[in-house]
């Protein structure tokens, strides 16, 4: 696991911009890094990503020079456990409930004492045959790893109050599609009362002092959602194709 610089720029009071992607292509990282973006989300949800083409996509974002985080599919200790140890530094949750939930997700992703992550030699910690040695790993890796549950669901933000609370939580990330859903628009986010939860969500996410982060389609959108006070935007994959690729046709008359 290389350094984290995007966590780095956010505790430096700066937004980050990043890409969530469910495709398996390690090419499509570097495509992504040497874009200028600051850091890559292997969508490990929704794409049929295994462990192996993880860790290809973890070394083609290493190379190129960005962070790669991670959305895994649920509170599996094992599973996390897997991919911190493949070499992400920063883990989104998604389908949060409760507070309990929260306090799974950061023993999984953190190491004694402020967790119980299972230590090994392993590729994060250059098989224990780097510079640092395990001491010095585990205190540098837990200063490293992110941890970001999702905002999605009505019991999630019923129980935010508790969920707030808990240690060792750096942010969270709105998933405006699911959490439209939940609300009962099925059509998706653009409804007014989804766009103040969001705000409000925003608003008390950050007035607590950890990072809030959601989904942009458009530069001016995402521009809008920092001047709210988010500091996590995402895009994607597809999205970024679909918008330059209707530009382009359009351009030239198709």
């Amino acid at each position: 696991m290389q350094h984290n610089t995007a966590r780095t720029k956010l505790e430096q009071g700066n937004p980050i911009y990043g890409i969530l992607s469910p495709t398996s292509d390690p090419v499509i990282c570097e495509y992504i890094a040497y874009a200028g973006f600051d850091f890559y989300m292997i969508d490990a949800e929704h794409g049929a990503i295994t462990l192996t083409e993880a860790i290809h996509m973890i070394r083609a974002c290493e190379s190129a020079g960005i962070p790669v985080w991670a959305r895994i599919r649920s509170v599996d200790e094992k599973l996390i456990l897997q991919f911190l140890d493949a070499g992400i530094s920063g883990v989104m949750m998604p389908g949060i409930r409760t507070a309990e939930d929260v306090r799974r997700l950061v023993a999984a992703v953190k190491y004694p004492p402020l967790g119980q992550r299972g230590l090994g030699p392993v590729r994060a910690g250059d098989y224990l045959m780097g510079k640092l040695n395990q001491l010095q790993y585990v205190q540098w890796a837990n200063t490293q790893t992110a941890v970001m549950p999702q905002i999605e669901t009505l019991e999630c933000l019923q129980n935010l109050d508790e969920i707030l609370q808990v240690e060792g939580v750096d942010g969270f990330i709105i998933g405006p599609r699911d959490l439209a859903m939940a609300m009962g628009y099925y059509d998706g986010p653009a409804h007014d009362e989804v766009k103040k939860t969001i705000a409000d969500l925003t608003v008390k996410v950050r007035a607590a002092g950890k990072w809030l982060g959601t989904v942009a389609a458009t530069a001016e959108q995402a521009n809008e959602l920092v001047a709210q006070g988010a500091n996590i935007i995402l895009n994607s994959t597809q999205g970024l194709i679909q918008s330059a690729a209707k530009t382009f046709l359009k351009a030239v008359g198709r």
